[in-house]
């Protein structure tokens, strides 16, 4: 019996989202903070002879007899603080928004640079370990981006589908969960024990597998794996029961397990990593008597970019003599084609940068005007990034990774953008509570209380209800739990 094949072609359309280099260097160029950015352009200048630095417009031979208080028709020069001539820049469209805007500020202005520390950072740390391993190029760079992704206190918090969609939009890397799963074993051995785990029983399970081999090691590893929670909240006798232990042994157990260190990043945050290092502003919002807030970028040590006019003068030449061109002569126009468009591209990258940050602490400030005014906490009104997404007219991602890694100077305090965000909480009534208040008055309830006979949540609720802040237990119950605070048996 004769079998037939036959190939059957069919149409199918799929919608992808892919970034344009162009559009990935202005992501990276956005989640650095100003001194990495300082750096990043320094190497951009190393690598691009395209690229140049602009330096201040020196008076030359055609403008010597000028007279700068006048214009080309006698008029009096009302544009202070602009330089007239074009200088290198072949028309003012060329000269950069930001050499504009530092020419009418004097760099007194601008307050002392706030040094940065030497010390090694945490990413650093934990990136040497990283490069001693044995993996492929495409491996350490979802190690890096890994590293890049935990909390300060060295916990992976992010799924690995959220992992996979951020190196596939942000990064173009296409992943699988067990590549990523097998590099996040990787970084799970690297020291500080713990570092790289998903949640507190993996942290401290890490930790225990680390530890020297000893009687009580099993019985820590089985309290914490198959009775973690019981742990937390002490229920000892359920943790006899299930696991069929003496009391002793228990006790044995637990004096060691309350040395386990649940924040492992902390001990390198606070010594040698973020909180050791002296923070550099990247906005400098100053407020006036008048209550008018006003801010600028922290750009003073920021290099001013320009084209090479050498390069684009060699590449002006040859495509004008382009149909008598050698075949050597064609290769040099491509060679300086590319770097012009890629001096080009950064520049406008950096300016993307600049505009984009801009939006958005004007933003931030138009909707936390009254806490910039007068510095007062209380003032901060709830504010997630849609809000700020919308008033400044870009992707929540986008605010999201300038939210994440920048800082502002204030005349109360440097703070970071994140401190400016608070979720919202709203009434039967319609009015609208700042999450960040309400917790402040939950934790001036406890601090409060009677140790001998602390607040169980139905009653903190009624106090809360009392002040003004009508919530449910079950919300108390979870504010309570983000502020870290135990029920109320464990708080006597």
């Amino acid at each position: 019996m004769a079998i037939n094949s036959r190939q059957v072609q069919t149409q199918a359309q799929q919608q992808t989202q892919t970034l344009s280099p162009q559009q990935i260097m202005a992501v990276k160029l956005l989640e650095l903070p100003t001194m990495e950015l300082e750096e990043r352009i320094h190497s951009e200048l190393l690598d691009n002879p395209a690229l140049e630095e602009g330096k201040e417009i020196q008076d030359n031979a055609d403008n010597e007899d000028m007279d700068f208080n006048t214009d080309q028709d006698g008029e009096p020069n009302t544009d202070f603080g602009v330089d007239l001539s074009l200088g290198d820049y072949r028309t003012e469209d060329d000269i950069p928004d930001y050499k504009l805007q530092e020419n009418n500020r004097s760099r007194n202005d601008f307050p002392e640079e706030i040094p940065f520390s030497d010390s090694v950072s945490f990413y650093e740390t934990l990136k040497e370990q990283l490069d001693m391993q044995d993996l492929t190029p495409e491996e350490t760079l979802l190690g890096e981006y890994i590293i890049g992704s935990l909390d300060d206190d060295g916990l992976l918090r992010k799924s690995t589908e959220s992992l996979m969609d951020e190196l596939a939009i942000y990064q173009g890397i296409s992943t699988t969960e067990e590549e990523l799963e097998r590099v996040i074993a990787v970084i799970q051995e690297f020291d500080p024990a713990g570092i790289g785990a998903r949640n507190l029983q993996e942290c401290l399970l890490l930790q225990i597998k680390r530890k020297d081999n000893s009687p009580l090691k099993q019985t820590e590893y089985d309290i914490i794996d198959k009775c973690c929670e019981d742990f937390t909240r002490k229920n000892k006798e359920k943790i006899l029961q299930k696991l069929n232990i003496t009391e002793e042994e228990y006790q044995a157990a637990a004096a060691e397990l309350i040395k386990l260190n649940p924040r492992p990043g902390s001990s390198m945050g606070e010594t040698i990593g973020k909180n050791m290092q002296q923070i550099i502003p990247d906005f400098l919002v100053d407020t006036d008597d008048d209550g008018e807030v006003t801010f600028v970028l922290n750009n003073q040590h920021v290099p001013e970019l320009r084209l090479s006019r050498e390069f684009t003068d060699m590449l002006d030449e040859h495509t004008r003599n382009r149909a008598n061109q050698s075949r050597e002569s064609k290769e040099a126009m491509m060679f300086l084609k590319q770097k012009v468009d890629a001096a080009q591209g950064f520049i406008n990258a950096v300016k993307q940068r600049q505009q984009t940050l801009t939006n958005t602490m004007q933003a931030i400030i138009d909707l936390q005007l009254p806490f910039f005014q007068q510095g007062d906490e209380s003032l901060l009104r709830p504010m997630i990034l849609k809000d700020v997404a919308e008033k400044a007219h870009l992707d929540i991602s986008t605010i999201s990774r300038v939210s994440n890694s920048k800082y502002a100077q204030t005349n109360f305090g440097i703070f970071p953008l994140k401190f400016f965000f608070s979720d919202g909480y709203t009434t039967q009534s319609g009015e609208e509570l700042s999450v960040r208040e309400i917790k402040r008055i939950l934790k001036e309830c406890v601090d409060q209380e009677n140790k001998e006979a602390p607040l169980t949540d139905d009653e903190l609720a009624e106090k809360l209800k009392d002040k003004g802040y009508p919530i449910a237990r079950r919300t108390v119950a979870k504010y309570r739990q983000q502020l870290n605070i135990p029920i109320a048996r464990l708080r006597r």
